[in-house]
């Protein structure tokens, strides 16, 4: 049986996304445990010593216009503080006029015992957020016509939007099982160029899984693992689920999962994501590729992703030092 303080922190994620309603999207990876600090705050500092992400995402490569998501992270353990402190910078862009948003933000989490098996990991994000456009790369319908119409959109009068953001989380966890979530955008920072109230809407996450298999060497080193892995995330009236199976058999892994939730449209749903990726001690490289399976299907051409990940270390652990309690969840 799951302990009280375990229960009502399942009954707060429930809460929280129930009340939640709000209104826009942001980008999104299919590898999300491998930009962890993306995808919630609590993650930072969930690695030995020192962890670099380098993530990069290209979207529907068929549709005119660009739609790539870039992201960079660093992040420390401090395990005689119980603490993990991050830095994380993401730029998207996407359509022909390059409207780009920049965050660059500190990341900080605590991890703390609820039981001797369960831990609880709350997090905080504090970001700039950036949003800017290139006017002179959109098309008026005067470019297309040559007839000199007035364009029925007034270029805004200024072309950059700044603002700051906050988001927290908490994950509890043991040696097999994690679930979290994610408030995210809590600032709701403003995204008009003409000064109007328009506000980026909060982000949910809900986040989990389950390792199912996992076999070790020496009790220290997995060299085999099967997990079951999702994400739920909503902002506005828009949500999506991604579930699905990962395999790790030293040194490659691979997974394959769905995105969408079936029943709840006349769709079958938005894609089906395969994976593989090589995991060594230290460098973690994985290579996505998402096939539409919407009404899109045959105009986006999928979306490619990328991730590398290198974790080390400065010093020799020793048994005079706290060592981090590992998250059970797939680094993909």
């Amino acid at each position: 049986m799951l302990p009280g303080l375990l229960k009502r922190f399942i009954y707060l994620i429930v809460f929280i996304f129930l009340a939640i309603n709000t209104f826009g999207q942001d980008p999104t990876f299919s590898q999300f445990y491998a930009n962890p600090l993306y995808l919630s705050p609590s993650f930072a500092g969930a690695t030995e010593e020192y962890r670099l992400g380098i993530n990069y995402r290209n979207q529907w490569p068929a549709i005119p216009g660009v739609f790539h998501t870039y992201s960079i992270s660093f992040d420390k353990a401090m395990p005689n503080f119980s603490s993990g402190i991050g830095v994380l910078a993401t730029y998207d862009v996407a359509g022909s006029g390059d409207l780009s948003t920049t965050n660059i933000g500190l990341l900080y989490s605590y991890d703390f015992n609820i039981t001797r098996d369960w831990h609880v990991r709350p997090g905080v994000h504090f970001k700039f957020y950036y949003l800017g456009l290139n006017i002179y790369k959109l098309v008026f319908n005067s470019q297309i016509t040559g007839t000199g119409t007035t364009p029925p959109v007034t270029p805004p009068p200024f072309d950059k939007v700044a603002d700051v953001d906050f988001a927290t989380s908490a994950l509890v966890y043991n040696d097999a099982i994690w679930a979290g979530f994610t408030l995210d955008h809590l600032f709701t920072p403003k995204q008009s160029f003409y000064g109007d109230e328009a506000q980026l809407p909060v982000k949910f996450n809900f986040y989990g899984g389950v390792r199912i298999v996992g076999t070790t060497r020496l009790r220290t080193k997995m060299i085999e693992a099967l997990s079951v892995a999702m994400n739920f995330q909503t902002q506005s009236r828009y949500y999506q689920t991604d579930i699905g199976l990962y395999y790790y058999k030293s040194p490659l892994i691979f997974g394959l999962w769905y995105r969408g939730i079936p029943f709840m449209t006349s769709q079958a749903g938005d894609a089906i994501i395969g994976l593989i990726g090589i995991k060594t001690d230290k460098l973690h490289i994985g290579y996505s590729y998402d096939f539409t399976i919407s009404n899109l299907i045959s105009s986006t051409g999928g979306a490619h992703e990328i991730s590398i990940v290198y974790e080390f270390t400065s010093f020799e652990i020793t048994g005079g030092r706290k060592r981090i309690r590992a998250i059970p969840c797939p680094e993909f």
